[in-house]
């Protein structure tokens, strides 16, 4: 049974932009994005995080790192009644040695979740704030939302016209609301 997603970048959508973030007392929510979550979670639908992660290939920090700080994530959303179904993160970057088929915008981290979580991908969308988020939903026939937070705004000039914008993760879960119902 195919179920559909709302997969979400991180850094930028659902969290205050700060490069390479790792430390849990770095984090900082977008204002509304954990209500929006907790309205993926009530729709039925599987809310996935898909984060290419290159500060673990220039030895910044390491997988558990990230780990402890999803852990703090999942309390975070837990004690307002939502969740995270699926964390996917891409650790490689073509300039420090690794080539992969995961990091955005090649679609490996939403082929498996798809996989793992049964999800119908053509069903499916993907709200992030860069180019390379719209082009790993399109390469597996999810509909990409372009946020204006993060990185958003200076990416529209290279996302393709037609492409779904908003102004934040709120936003866009409003618009897949009104489409879905």
């Amino acid at each position: 049974m195919s179920r559909r997603a709302v997969f979400l970048d991180r850094d930028g959508t659902i969290n205050v932009e700060k490069n390479y973030l790792f430390r849990i007392g770095d984090w900082e929510w977008i204002p509304g994005a954990v209500a929006a979550i907790r309205r993926i979670n009530a729709l039925g639908w599987l809310a996935i995080v898909v984060t290419n992660q290159a500060g673990i290939a220039r030895g910044l920090y390491g997988h558990g790192d990230v780990a402890k700080l999803h852990l703090h994530v999942d309390a975070l959303l837990g004690e307002a009644g939502a969740r995270i179904d699926g964390y996917y993160l891409c650790p490689h970057h073509p300039d420090f040695g690794e080539t992969c088929g995961c990091r955005k915008p090649l679609p490996g981290m939403l082929l498996q979740a798809a996989r793992e979580h049964g999800v119908d991908l053509a069903g499916s969308y993907l709200v992030g704030d860069k180019a390379s988020d719209v082009q790993a939903a399109r390469a597996v026939g999810a509909t990409p939302i372009l946020v204006a937070t993060g990185h958003g705004a200076t990416e529209q000039a290279q996302v393709p016209a037609g492409t779904i914008r908003a102004a934040d993760l709120p936003a866009a879960v409003d618009w897949i609301m009104e489409v879905a119902a």
